[in-house]
């Protein structure tokens, strides 16, 4: 085995109490977890458990409630993070204790005695159970309900779902494992992976490591699975034939959908179905790092590399086929029909993170933030209780967030990660603490045999200047700390350690900070953070000619609701000067620029518009659509 590596502290251990993010997180906790608590009651999830599913149409599919496991699990993860600070005197953690502990209850009734937990494959299609992998999505709501069995058990020391979703997990490992009636399937949606490894992580269980690795290097080998299950049933499975699909799932497209084209060792290319593919990732990396294993580090880096380099919003959204879900062509990334769904920037917070753990590099949770604070963000009303599941980075005045959704995997998705971000902000490891997030809070972890605690204060991601100091070490304490020099600082970074500049040394993205410490010793940070103009590779053919504005992580847009005109007749000016204001809690941009006249009644004319000076106001890219409906770009035209 390995030796031991980085890990985040436990979400207990990290005290948050920021400017940008708590109000963010209070929101979540008192507004949109209660919504989506109401919305899943509605339409049906919860009463599902009781093994009698409404129908959604009038064919026996049912659609959507082969997914409603994984809403309800996700809602109860997000709900554990939040009891997981019950100390909160705010909080009516009783309330929301007793809400989860009565969803447990359902699941507990509907699980099957041999360990089965799925309302559709029980209630709807008994005795069908493991004959869809494709498309059915079983394996996926298994992990789902992993996940939360694992984040329940963390969070309240309760082991109530974590029995639950260890006998099912204890089923699949039977079933798909030598001699299984299974044995070398694998998922059409990837989730139960990753779970599978925080599963083995909470119990200390080998075995369930063993079956994430089988089922990830099961993927993708020949003859393939979903062909061999199709042939079984007479191909028609949960979506029906090859007519009901934008293609046919036997091809090479189809494949790749899923990426189950090629065996994942062999991948190298960032294809199909995008929050599939960051799933599928992050599990990649959970096993490189807890088994060592360098073919699939290195096909991790592989995939990274892809991604980041051809297929990769500046928003930090990924997918740009609505028809797939997923990825386009290289530099196929269009503002207006781009797809960046929001499960899919999460999931490229949750793979970024897993690679920083594997490799110890900046550049994973440079891209980390950057989606965090944008393609994520976005995905939810300024009130919590509206949302996006696509999230284009242009808009001609008709997109607006949406209620709810017959495929509710986005809303609590969001919420999940928010009320974890604790998980993010700090790494440990033997040589010390790594800070990875600017995030106002404390931290307190064990190193050199003595208990630690680091307060952090910052204006971020407003004001680069970031202080941290040691509250608590009963001895001087030999000890490495590690801070994030961002990708997009303007400058070099200043660091002070009780009011004198020191010189640093970099690794990897980090300043590092090597010294031993003493109580009440105080580090100061300050990262330039002045607004620029962000162009794109010439081979994104939808941002030639035009900028895009950015001010430390905040990708910001241009809304026509702040301006003189419909943002398609905006010009920003290439040497124009950019200035910063800072209201009502976040920044907006003023840059110097043109106003296009209004077009003239025909389609083409061979002479320029006129055109008169004017002030282009932008807001941050995640705040867009509050406001009432209106034209938005973050890509704007540039002056030659």
């Amino acid at each position: 085995m390995p030796a031991p590596h980085r890990t985040s502290l436990h979400i207990a251990d990290v005290a948050i109490a920021d400017e940008f993010w708590s109000p963010r997180r209070e929101t979540v906790r008192t507004r949109t977890i209660p919504h989506q608590e109401t919305r899943l009651r509605e339409g049906g999830q919860f009463e599902a458990l009781l093994l009698k599913p409404r129908s959604h149409d009038d064919d026996d599919r049912e659609l959507f409630p082969i997914f409603w496991e994984s809403d309800v699990a996700k809602w109860i993860e997000a709900a554990s993070y939040v009891l997981a600070t019950a100390d909160d005197p705010e909080l009516d953690s009783a309330s929301l204790n007793s809400a989860v502990d009565k969803a447990i209850d359902l699941l507990a009734g509907a699980q099957q005695e041999d360990g089965y937990l799925n309302n559709y494959f029980t209630a709807v299609k008994p005795g069908k159970r493991f004959t869809d992998l494709g498309d059915a999505h079983e394996l996926y709501c298994a992990g789902h309900l992993i996940e939360a069995g694992v984040a329940h058990y963390e969070a309240t020391g309760k082991t109530s779902l974590l029995d639950i979703v260890r006998r099912y997990a204890d089923l699949i490992d039977r079933e798909f494992g030598p001699g299984g009636s299974c044995e070398g399937g694998y998922d059409g949606h990837q989730e139960i992976e990753l779970a599978l490894v925080k599963l083995h992580r909470a119990t200390g269980e080998r075995r369930y490591l063993d079956l994430s690795l089988r089922f990830i290097d099961n993927r993708g080998t020949q003859p393939f699975y979903f062909d061999v299950e199709g042939e079984r049933r007479g191909h028609a499975g949960y979506f029906g034939g090859r007519e009901q699909r934008p293609f046919n799932p036997r091809d090479q497209r189809g494949r790749e959908y899923a990426q189950s084209h090629a065996p994942v060792r062999e991948q190298d290319a960032a294809v199909g179905h995008s929050v599939r593919a960051m799933y599928q990732y992050c599990a990649m990396a959970d096993l490189a790092l807890e088994l060592g294993d360098e073919g699939l580090r290195a096909a991790c880096e592989r995939l990274w590399d892809d991604l980041v380099s051809t297929k990769l919003y500046v928003t930090g959204g990924l997918g740009s086929d609505p028809s797939i879900e997923g990825f386009g062509k290289p530099y196929d990334l269009p503002d207006y029909t781009g797809y960046a769904e929001t499960c899919a920037a999460i999931g490229l917070v949750f793979w970024a993170h897993r690679m920083m753990l594997l490799t110890g590099d900046a550049k994973y949770v440079d891209v980390l933030e950057r989606a965090l604070y944008n393609g994520v963000l976005s995905g939810a009303s300024a009130d919590g209780t509206k949302y996006f599941y696509g999230n284009p980075l242009a808009s001609d005045g008709t997109v607006e967030r949406s209620d709810w959704f017959d495929c509710a995997c986005c809303p609590p998705n969001l919420a999940r990660l928010l009320t974890s971000l604790e998980q993010y902000v700090y790494v440990a490891d033997a040589e010390g603490l790594w800070v990875n997030l600017y995030v106002t809070g404390s931290a307190r972890f064990a190193h050199g045999g003595q208990r630690v605690t680091v307060t952090q204060e910052s204006g971020y991601p407003w004001d680069g200047a970031i202080a941290f100091q040691i509250t608590e070490a009963e001895a001087p304490l030999p000890m490495t700390l590690r801070l994030r020099l961002p990708e997009w600082a303007t400058g070099p970074a200043r660091v002070s350690v009780n009011g004198t500049v020191l010189p640093y040394t970099t690794d990897k993205g980090y300043a590092v900070l090597d010294r031993t410490w003493t109580a009440g010793d105080r580090v100061e940070l300050h990262l330039p953070m002045a607004p620029a103009l962000v162009r794109a590779d010439p081979r994104v053919l939808s941002t030639v000619g035009k900028v895009a504005v950015q001010r430390g992580p905040i990708v910001h847009c241009v809304e026509e609701i702040d301006n003189a005109a419909p943002v398609p007749r905006l010009v920003i000016a290439r040497s124009g000067e950019l200035r910063t204001e800072h209201a009502d809690g976040q920044d907006s941009i003023i840059a110097e620029g043109l106003v296009d006249a209004p077009a003239a009644d025909s389609l083409y004319a061979t002479e320029p518009p006129a055109a008169e000076p004017t002030a282009i106001r932008t807001v941050p890219y995640y705040a867009w659509a509050n406001r009432g409906k209106g034209t938005m770009a973050v890509w704007v035209r540039e002056t030659p």
